[in-house]
């Protein structure tokens, strides 16, 4: 073989290296994570743990214009920075990740931001995904008058080997009625988000129409 068809074999085999190494990249740029534990509540809410930097993909297209962060610790930097060319605004609510009671006056100012469908698409996060996020979710569906074993159910599914039976006792003594009535002190009732439509209301108030509470 002559020095010279053995250079222009080696020019295509490097060409060909080069093609093959940006179609990979190419592929993998294209790949949307989603964060550990992701799942969705219903349409437009969503739970996960919390977000890395390579799930910022996948977050957009969510179309994400609140999010709900459970912890104590200061969101980063650099996720302060994606949520503001997001335009997604951060609601934090500072719950100790110990197996401690749930602050249950906290769960009530999630739940107003929770209910308040103007926040939607909503993204619910803690650290992973499973015990203050859980709590926070089961209590939504107690607002929802799921049964006891359903709310049970769907936290144990995310927690895993690791249910905390604290977390599970103040599910079940959370008295939703706090909350359905700060819903009638808002300028609406809660219709769900998207085309399957829910409402949240009192058992015994069939009423079709908001009321708003005067001052």
């Amino acid at each position: 073989m002559s020095v010279i068809l053995w250079e222009k074999q080696q020019k295509k085999k490097e060409k060909k290296d080069e093609d093959s190494k940006s179609c990979t990249e190419k592929v993998e740029d294209d790949i949307l994570t989603p964060p550990t534990n992701f799942s969705m509540v219903e349409d437009g809410l969503y739970r996960s743990g919390f977000p890395e930097s390579v799930n910022f993909s996948f977050l957009e297209t969510l179309n994400l214009k609140s999010i709900i962060y459970l912890c104590t610790e200061p969101y980063p930097e650099e996720h302060l920075k994606f949520l503001e060319s997001q335009n997604i605004r951060l609601f934090q609510f500072g719950i100790e990740g110990t197996k401690e009671t749930i602050p249950e006056d906290v769960i009530y100012e999630a739940l107003r931001i929770l209910i308040d469908v103007r926040n939607y698409p909503i993204l619910i996060h803690c650290k992973r995904g499973k015990h203050r996020t859980g709590c926070l979710v089961g209590c939504l569906r107690k607002l929802q008058n799921w049964c006891l074993p359903s709310v049970f159910e769907e936290y144990q599914r995310f927690a895993g080997a690791k249910a905390r039976q604290n977390d599970m006792k103040f599910m079940e003594m959370y008295d939703v009625l706090r909350i359905r009535q700060s819903l009638y002190s808002l300028i609406y009732q809660y219709h769900g988000y998207g085309s399957n439509k829910r409402r949240l209301l009192d058992r015994e108030d069939p009423l079709q129409k908001p009321r708003i509470k005067s001052s």
